[in-house]
């Protein structure tokens, strides 16, 4: 039994949090994922668009609290998964992560058409599923 923050809103259902680990696993094969809290927030700062998705069970919460402060300011996306296992079993890393930035596109290089196009569809279906389950929550 996971022990889930209670900030930790819009929290992913099962459905969602697959499709969401799915995107993950796909942007680390591509190179479009920013991993960890320092990262996140510096690729935020720096202007870059994505969807945020951030572990519900960190411990102390502080760590993240800034989080879906950043990315409401630069209107990015967020959402909680149940686990920082899983979000990172998802990122390709063994070490538990507490959040990461889905990108559209790589920081550096260009992605073949048709595999821009994947994620990026992957990513619209995801940020509507994100975007009903947040008008649903006010």
């Amino acid at each position: 039994m996971l022990v889930i923050a209670p900030i930790a809103k819009p929290l992913a259902g099962k459905k969602l949090s697959k499709k969401t680990f799915k995107l993950v696993r796909k942007a680390a094969e591509h190179k479009c994922l920013k991993g960890g809290v320092k990262e996140v927030v510096k690729s935020i700062r720096r202007g870059h668009k994505g969807l945020c998705v951030i572990a519900g069970n960190i411990s102390p919460i502080d760590v993240i609290t800034h989080v879906p402060i950043l990315c409401e300011e630069a209107e990015i996306p967020y959402v909680y998964v149940s686990s920082k296992e899983d979000l990172a079993t998802a990122g390709a890393t063994k070490r538990p992560t507490c959040c990461v930035l889905v990108l559209t596109k790589p920081t550096k290089g260009e992605l073949a058409p048709e595999e821009q196009e994947k994620i990026k569809a992957d990513y619209s279906q995801i940020i509507s599923d994100v975007s009903e389950l947040t008008s649903s929550l006010f």
